[in-house]
């Protein structure tokens, strides 16, 4: 039976965590894992009583975990009830007021309810119960002394099977990075307030060896051989869209995704002619604007953006300088070359560099040939293939919240140390890590 969502008195969510453990503040890590046959990253984090190992899709923008409980057993689960003081500080939809069977991690009397969302292929609500009931119960990631630390009373949603499809072979859930109050990062720095606001990710494109995710630490990040990356990064502000995904008509909810301010784009230093005003977040519908995904296998361009870059990234890569001639593509890409016709570098394919200006002229992310071109072999076919999507002219939510102009994918993250300040709401970024020597499969991982 449910219920309305209710009118809740707030309780400050710092409150309710600080009730939570009292061990000391250490930074976090673990692993983050590419799955080549989806191009999504996993990552690993121990729930439930006993601990056990689970696998989740990682969300860079997402505002709350959830774990598949068809199948959950655990001894230290609690549900949230509908009168609680921090019920809306989880943003629940509705409230079970009585369970149609025995409770369960999926059905508890007087439970307050989420509306899971996977970002991968987008749940049929009809087929599948999309209302999920939120959850309490413990969580632990791996310290940088190579123990585990334990939170007791993380807060995330259940889900159905169903939530799983099209996910990674192994995944059982999704792992949320957004910038809301009960995302992983903001639950760690609630427990362990006296450590940085701060995360960081180092995806790796490697089959075999994977990137890092660490959480309250403002460095060192060390890789191998003895390269501390916090001292490489350039910083830019962190900007807030108002129009999240659960906004609603004349009621605004500010989005947890991460976006920057870029303010042009240069192809072999030379600029790209595009409509600027696609670049800022329209104030009144949400749309325009550049996020970051680790959710979007590739970087996706509004069409007119898209022509006008692939306009100068083909003009440049058939000048004197490159002399690359173009392909038959393969599909999903537009633009490709013969491998045999491209020369190799410590920085990847040789071919005409990126350049993404932000805040101020000298703040550029460079995206250099191993993050822009993507290799394709098949059979008799060997090319290296330009790996920004065309995202379509109208890039919207919902049927009223615009969408971004740019989505910043996974591909063009790789190897690439980004660390989100959540105090002071700004992105430190590195352009490709291959420039100084190392790359995210080398972090020095902490073992005991």
């Amino acid at each position: 039976m449910l219920m309305a969502k209710l009118a809740v008195p707030l309780l400050s969510l710092f409150f309710f965590l600080s009730l939570i453990s009292s061990q000391a503040a250490l930074p976090l890590q673990t692993p983050i894992q590419k799955d080549h046959s989806t191009s999504q990253y996993v990552i690993t984090a121990h729930l439930q009583t006993p601990l056990k190992l689970t696998k989740l899709l990682l969300d860079l923008g997402a505002t709350y975990t959830w774990v598949n409980c068809d199948d959950y057993t655990s001894s230290t689960y609690q549900h949230v009830p509908c009168n609680s003081s921090i019920a809306n500080l989880l943003g629940a939809y509705a409230c079970l007021d009585l369970c149609d069977g025995p409770p369960s991690p999926n059905c508890g009397n007087n439970s307050f309810l989420f509306l899971p969302d996977n970002p991968i292929k987008p749940v049929d609500y009809r087929k599948v119960n999309g209302l999920n009931t939120a959850l309490i119960d413990s969580f632990a990631l791996p310290n940088t002394q190579g123990s585990l630390t334990l939170i007791n009373n993380f807060i995330f949603s259940c889900a159905r099977t169903g939530f799983l499809k099209g996910l990674a072979k192994g995944v059982t859930g999704l792992a949320a990075l957004g910038d809301s109050n009960i995302s992983i990062p903001i639950q760690i720095n609630k427990v362990f307030s006296s450590s940085p606001n701060c995360f960081a990710i180092c995806l790796s494109g490697s089959k075999s060896q994977p990137g890092v995710a660490l959480f309250g630490s403002n460095g060192p990040y060390n890789f191998l051989p003895g390269i501390d990356l916090s001292k490489a990064l350039l910083y830019t502000p962190l900007i807030l869209n108002p129009f999240g995904k659960d906004s609603e008509p004349h009621k605004p909810t500010p989005s947890s995704e991460y976006y920057i301010g870029l303010t042009s784009m240069k192809v072999n230093g030379k600029m790209v002619a595009l409509n600027r005003s696609l670049l800022a977040i329209n104030g009144k519908t949400g749309s325009g604007g550049t996020k970051i995904s680790t959710v979007a296998p590739y970087t996706k361009l509004q069409s007119s953006i898209y022509k006008a870059f692939i306009l100068a990234f083909s003009k440049e890569a058939a000048s004197s300088a490159f002399n690359l001639t173009t392909t038959k593509p393969v599909k999903p890409f537009s633009v490709c070359y013969p491998a045999s016709g491209v020369k190799n570098t410590q920085m990847g394919p040789a071919v005409p560099i990126i350049d993404l200006v932000l805040d101020r002229p000298d703040v550029v992310w460079k995206i250099f040939g191993s993050n822009s071109m993507v290799r394709i072999t098949k059979k008799t076919v060997d090319l290296w293939c330009l790996g920004f999507m065309d995202a379509g002219v109208n890039t919207m939510v919902s049927n009223w919240i615009g969408g971004p102009s740019i989505v910043i994918g996974g591909y063009q993250l790789e190897d690439n140390m980004l660390k989100f300040d959540l105090q002071s709401k700004k992105l430190g970024f590195s352009s490709s890590i291959l420039s100084v020597g190392t790359n995210c499969a080398k972090f020095k991982f902490s073992t005991k």
